[in-house]
């Protein structure tokens, strides 16, 4: 039985939706459209996700008894509403970009077709899903990208709301983080992953040392021991000679991490310990890791600058009615207009495959050698077209996002302010 999603839902959606089949106009045949009208300032691109999330809670977006009681108690009492809700199932189509797909400055990420009344119900549910997933998937991108090819692991789960922190794991994994502290991301979605100890476990015993002979008791000399609860230097002579040369690694979570590294690999390397790993933790980003960079790093650990996206907590994405009937529509607000009409997209590539644009447009693009269409079918009459397990969509997501990452400019993965990597072209 599919997790009932029906009430993350604004009550908007249900007002507008009590008036629009009042006078009639519930059923016209409407096209939705999802995007972000600019990047988060100085952002080269975004990377989408929470896809595979938004089609795995379609099938439970169902009104029962329970959902339907709630309304009343909240007091939407309307009785043609009620009843419209009791037998309503999405029976529209969508498209969008595929999961792990960068996007820029205009990309149409969704589109949703289907009558007024149906597309509607779904513009909380899928702003919450893709504009949250997105803005962390962006944020881990930057990040595996300072890191260069060195393992970054999820550790964020005490940072954020729970589910949060399920959803963040996974999409930090999709766009390359190797594990997660997050055990339920590991049952729900496959995600691999890890985690040894914390600062209580040593402080539970009478000395340093007894502490880390428990952990290789248990865990074995491939463990990874915390050595900065004390004194760094003594904390790593004291890994050394519990675990021997072969411990697996020591982790560094507070001070000048960068000094320390260095000085923690040389002391390493003198006891014998040359393929110890060495960890750090603490408050990392993107910049801290890009300064670690020249470090004697093997890998990063990262919480609270992760789940909550690295200063842009939200992609900014919105969700807007572009066609009415066949004719398009378009909002002129100053400063939040949008363009009318359902989107083609296409990202076009040169000889070698580096890609150098975005194209949308209102009529269909004309093709070039080296474009790639951008919108592939995610619904068809209310039906999810994948049929893949949750963890089966993460793989996929995962793989097109290593593609599609290799296509861009390499200017594009600068951490300095920016103008989008990639310009959108409009026609």
């Amino acid at each position: 039985m599919p997790r009932a999603t029906a009430l993350f839902t604004d009550r908007y959606e249900l007002t507008m939706l009590a008036a629009a089949l009042a006078d009639g106009t519930a059923a016209r045949d409407c096209v939705f459209e999802v995007f972000a009208r600019r990047l988060p300032h100085g952002r080269r691109y975004g990377v989408l996700a929470g896809t595979g999330r938004l089609l795995e809670a379609l099938p439970g977006f169902r009104f029962g008894a329970d959902e339907l009681a709630t309304l009343r108690e909240q007091g939407l009492t309307d009785e043609r509403l009620l009843d419209w809700l009791a037998g309503f199932r999405f029976t529209g189509d969508v498209d969008g970009y595929a999961e792990g797909e960068l996007y820029f400055p205009g990309s149409p990420v969704l589109t949703v077709r289907a009558s007024f009344a149906e597309g509607v119900l779904l513009e909380t549910l899928a702003l919450s899903i893709l504009n949250h997933d997105s803005a962390i998937a962006s944020a881990a991108a930057r990040m595996v990208a300072a890191a260069c090819e060195r393992p970054c692991i999820e550790m964020g789960s005490r940072r954020t709301h729970e589910e949060a922190a399920v959803a963040a794991a996974r999409a930090a994994h999709l766009v390359g983080f190797t594990a997660s502290s997050n055990l339920e991301a590991g049952r729900r979605y496959g995600v691999p992953t890890t985690g040894t100890s914390a600062h209580a476990f040593t402080l539970l015993h009478d000395d340093e040392r007894s502490a880390f002979r428990a952990q290789v008791d248990v865990l074995g000399v491939g463990t990874t021991l915390l050595v900065d609860t004390y004194d760094v230097e003594q904390g790593i002579r004291t890994a050394v000679e519990v675990a021997g040369p072969q411990l697996g690694g020591i982790r560094l979570d507070s001070g000048d991490l960068p000094t320390l590294a260095a000085r923690a690999r040389q002391l390493l390397d003198e006891l014998g310990a040359t393929s110890t790993r060495v960890i750090v933790t603490s408050d990392l980003d993107e910049y801290a890791i890009a300064g670690l960079m020249a470090g004697p790093v093997d890998g990063y650990g990262v919480g609270t600058s992760l789940v909550t996206g690295s200063g842009a907590p939200t992609a900014g994405m919105v969700y807007k009615l572009v066609e009415r009937d066949g004719v398009p529509v378009a909002k002129r607000s100053e400063g939040k207009n949008s363009v009318g009409g359902r989107k083609h997209a296409v990202r076009r590539h040169d000889a070698d495959g580096t890609a150098t644009a975005e194209v949308v447009s209102s009529a269909p693009v004309e093709p070039r050698d080296g474009d790639r269409d951008l919108l592939v079918p995610l619904v068809r009459e209310g039906r999810v077209c994948a049929d893949v397990s949750p963890a089966e969509s993460l793989r996929l997501a995962r793989e097109h996002h290593e593609r599609v990452r290799a296509a861009l400019p390499a200017e594009g993965w600068a951490l300095s302010r920016g103008e989008p990597a990639l310009e959108t072209l409009t026609a």
